[in-house]
């Protein structure tokens, strides 16, 4: 059985305030953390054995998922001292691995939600015999991505930096951040020291004629490294347009967590989902946003394709649209904040303080 190391060492930069207290991983999606749609799907796909490479807040991953059983899966977790890189994490949970040489491992990124095949992506690398074998993806503006070209056959023939100019668009296909690599492969990543699959791993394979095989995948697929992606994604998760087994409930136009106290004629609409002990006022409107754990949304308040952190309060009137509020932080009444703006957690915002339209 095919084992995987789940890369989720990250700190979730871009994400701030939402990653200030919690790894981006283990932010909620659709009512539980992110992680825990990836090792459920991997699960699905029949992985029993995954090796977690953690690094920033690593000690918030074992508390909560334990040994793994409740999910049916064997975890182990390896804590890199000094961040390694994406090879380098790789490398630095080898020894954990049960597989023999010539056998596959999976490899995943803990911060994309995918609709990936993962059977199909073990497959193909079995039956073309490569050494690696990417999931590839296509995007229709591939310009902030590095592009991965292959031939007829689906092998790899380069990897090209983020192109510069409209010559370099080779291709629409990109690195979709999921792997698999035969075991003797990790074995070749240098020890000890901070390595990029991307820039020196794959294009070092590639240079000593390496079999690197792309398989294009283009089911759902989503990075979820900017707040605004993050809640699109948790979105789609409630809306059933980005499968997981482990959405906590039916999938639909919402998703209301047990303990949720949510006034009769509050409207919670586009997979918004509101999590545990959160309080929503009479005759709030809240659209594709997650509203965490314990926040409190006063009456008439109008939630938009935002993201509430947990204990957050949301003054009466109040209107968000595609704002990011940081754990603990209190927006007063009327205020009006919009346009990926960020409010860090525990700040205080009086009332009617911030406008971004007259208040008449």
């Amino acid at each position: 059985m095919t084992e995987a190391i789940l890369l989720v060492g990250g700190k979730g930069t871009r994400l701030r305030p939402l990653t200030v207290h919690t790894p981006k991983p283990m932010v909620p999606a659709a009512g539980v953390p992110f992680l825990t749609h990836q090792l459920a799907r991997a699960r699905a796909a029949g992985i029993e054995h995954i090796v977690l490479a953690t690094s920033y807040l690593a000690e918030v991953f074992e508390p909560y998922f334990g040994d793994g059983s409740s999910l049916g899966l064997h975890l182990e977790y390896v804590t890199e001292r000094e961040p390694l890189g994406t090879g380098g994490a790789i490398r630095n949970v080898a020894s954990r691995l049960h597989s023999a040489p010539g056998d596959p491992v999976l490899i995943f990124n803990g911060d994309i939600l995918t609709g990936l095949d993962i059977a199909a992506l073990v497959d193909t690398h079995r039956t073309s015999g490569a050494d690696v074998s990417l999931h590839l993806t296509r995007v229709e503006d591939p310009r902030a991505f590095g592009l991965v070209p292959t031939d007829d056959t689906g092998r790899v023939t380069a990897f090209l930096e983020k192109p510069q100019t409209p010559e370099e668009i080779v291709t629409d296909q990109i690195n979709a951040g999921a792997y698999v690599f035969n075991r003797s492969v990790i074995d070749t990543i240098p020890a000890g020291r901070p390595v990029s699959v991307e820039r020196e791993t794959f294009p070092g394979l590639l240079a000593d004629g390496a079999h690197l095989q792309g398989m294009v995948d283009s089911t759902y697929w989503l990075d979820l490294g900017t707040p605004q992606a993050f809640v699109r994604g948790s979105a789609d998760l409630v809306l059933g347009r980005a499968p997981s087994p482990a959405v906590p409930g039916r999938c639909g136009d919402r998703l209301v967590l047990e303990t949720a106290d949510v006034a009769t004629d509050a409207k919670l609409t586009g997979g918004t989902v509101v999590g545990p002990r959160t309080v929503i006022g009479a005759g709030a409107r809240i659209d594709g946003s997650a509203v965490l754990e314990g926040a409190v949304i006063e009456p008439g308040a109008q939630i938009h394709d935002s993201l509430i952190g947990a204990g957050a309060r949301i003054g009466a009137r109040t209107v968000l649209d595609g704002a990011v509020i940081g754990d603990g932080a209190r927006i007063g009444a009327d205020n009006e904040l919009r346009g990926g703006i960020r409010i860090w957690c525990d700040a205080d915002i009086p009332a009617g303080s911030v406008r971004f339209s007259s208040d008449q």
